[in-house]
C-alpha cells in the first residue's frame, strides 16, 4: 500500500479540523472580549473579582479598573453579557476608593487584551498610590530667601518653649483631615518646622475636592511646592507630625482682682537716661518692657551695672498690676508683638564683655497701652506691630 500525498493527508484530517471562526465582530468588539475574558481568567485564578487597594498587586488594580469601566458602559455590558457566567457585570456598589488610572493610562494597561502583547510584559502604570508618593515626597530644593524666614523660625521655636505657642497632633475625623491649611500656618513635618509661606488659587482636584498649590519653607532652609491635600496626608501619616498653634493670650490677666486673687506681678515701661548716640536720639519712643514679680523699684535699683538696662540709669514710665498671671508667658507674649521694632544695639557691661540687650523697643507708649488692653480682652492674637505707622495693625490671617 503506498503511502497518501500530502494532499490526501491534509483532505482525510480536514473533517477533524475546528471551523473557521467567522464572528463579524468589530475590532473594538474584539477587543473588549478580550478584556472582558483575562478578567474571568483572573476569576477563575483568584476565587474572586478583582478589588481596588493600594496593597493590592498592580495588575489586579488594573483589572479592577477595567471591570468598573465595562459595568458602566452599556455597549460593553450588551456584548459581554452572554459571556458572564461569572456574575461579573452584575450590579455591584461602587468600590469605597477606587485607584485613579486616566484614560491614557487605561488604555495602556488593555494593549495585552487584543493580542499584541500580553499583559503581563506591561512595563508599568503609575497607580494613585504612587502618584501621591511622588507628590508628597515633591523634592524640596534650597531656599533663596530664606534669610528672611530664618527669623520665623527662631521666633516659633522660643515661643513653644516658652508656652505662648504649644503643638498638637493632625488627626482625622470622620474619615476628613481636621482644619484647612492656611497661609502663614507652622507645622511640625518630619522632624522639621514647616511654614506655609504662599497659598495658590484653590482648584478642582480629579476626586471633586478643593486643592491648592502651596509654598512651604523648611526650617532646614529649604522648600517645596506641593499640594495641600498631599501636605494634610504627610502630615496624618507622620506619628510625629504636629500642627503648631497660634500664640494665645487667653485670659492672661484682669486689671482688678476678685476675692481671693492675690498680686502676681507687674507689667512694666521704662525709659532710659544712657547718652548713648542712638539712645538719646530716640530717648522718647525707646521703652524697656519687662514683667517681675517683685517691687519694680527694687528691680531698676542698680540699672547703671546692669547692661539689661543699658548701663545707665532709667525711670518707670507706666505699670500695670497682673494677678493670677504667667508672668514668663505674658513677657514673651509682649516681645513677640513688639520684636519688628526691638532695639539693634551692643552695650558693655562693667568687665567689657559686649551684651545685646533683648527688652528695649522702639515703641511709643500709647502702642503699648493698646497692646495692654489687647491682652485683656484676648484680641492681642489678632494683631501684630507695624514700625511703619508705630500702630497695632491686624493680622494678614485674622
Amino acid at each position: 500500500m503506498s503511502d497518501p500525498s500530502l494532499d490526501e493527508l491534509a483532505e482525510a484530517l480536514s473533517e477533524f479540523a475546528e471551523p473557521e471562526r467567522s464572528s463579524g465582530r468589530s475590532a473594538r468588539e474584539e477587543r473588549i472580549i478580550a478584556g472582558f475574558e483575562e478578567i474571568q481568567r483572573f476569576v477563575e485564578q483568584h476565587g474572586h473579582a478583582p478589588r481596588h487597594g493600594e496593597d493590592r498587586d498592580i495588575f489586579e488594580r488594573i483589572y479592577a479598573v477595567r471591570l468598573d469601566r465595562l459595568r458602566a458602559l452599556e455597549e460593553c455590558r450588551t456584548i459581554l453579557a452572554p459571556l458572564d457566567h461569572q456574575g461579573l457585570l452584575g450590579d455591584a456598589p461602587p468600590p469605597a476608593q477606587a485607584d485613579e488610572v486616566d484614560e491614557d493610562e487605561l488604555a495602556a494597561a488593555l494593549e495585552g487584551a487584543d493580542g499584541a502583547a500580553d499583559i503581563t510584559n506591561l512595563r508599568h502604570v503609575r497607580t494613585s498610590a504612587e502618584k501621591r508618593a511622588a507628590e508628597e515626597i515633591a523634592d524640596r530644593e534650597k531656599c533663596a530667601d530664606f534669610d528672611q524666614f530664618k527669623p520665623l523660625f527662631e521666633q516659633v521655636q522660643s515661643e513653644i518653649q516658652s508656652g505662648v505657642r504649644s503643638t498638637r497632633n493632625f488627626v482625622k475625623d470622620a474619615g476628613f483631615l481636621k482644619a484647612d491649611i492656611k497661609k502663614g500656618e507652622f507645622f511640625i513635618l518630619g522632624g522639621q518646622i514647616a511654614y506655609v509661606a504662599e497659598v495658590g488659587e484653590t482648584f478642582k482636584a480629579p476626586n471633586g475636592e478643593s486643592d491648592a498649590r502651596l509654598r512651604v519653607i523648611y526650617s532646614n532652609g529649604t522648600e517645596s511646592n506641593l499640594l495641600r491635600r498631599s501636605l494634610q496626608r504627610a502630615l496624618y501619616k507622620d506619628d510625629s507630625g504636629r500642627r503648631i498653634t497660634e500664640p494665645s493670650a487667653g485670659p492672661l490677666f484682669s486689671d482688678a482682682a476678685d476675692d481671693g486673687d492675690e498680686a502676681s506681678g507687674t507689667i512694666y515701661v521704662l525709659r532710659s537716661k544712657s547718652d548713648h548716640p542712638l539712645v538719646s536720639a530716640n530717648r522718647d519712643i525707646l521703652h524697656k518692657i519687662g514683667v517681675t514679680g517683685g517691687d519694680v523699684d527694687r528691680r531698676i535699683a542698680n540699672a547703671r551695672l546692669d547692661p539689661t538696662f543699658l548701663m545707665a540709669e532709667v525711670e518707670i514710665v507706666a505699670t500695670y498690676q497682673l494677678y493670677n498671671i504667667n508672668r514668663t508667658r505674658l513677657e514673651n507674649l509682649i516681645h513677640r508683638i513688639f520684636g519688628p521694632a526691638r532695639l539693634d544695639v551692643e552695650i558693655k557691661d562693667r568687665f567689657g564683655q559686649p551684651i545685646v540687650p533683648k527688652e528695649w523697643f522702639l515703641v511709643p507708649l500709647f502702642a503699648i497701652d493698646e497692646a495692654v488692653r489687647r491682652i485683656k480682652d484676648g484680641t492681642i492674637t489678632d494683631y501684630g506691630y507695624d514700625p511703619k505707622t508705630a500702630k497695632l495693625v491686624p493680622n494678614p490671617t485674622s
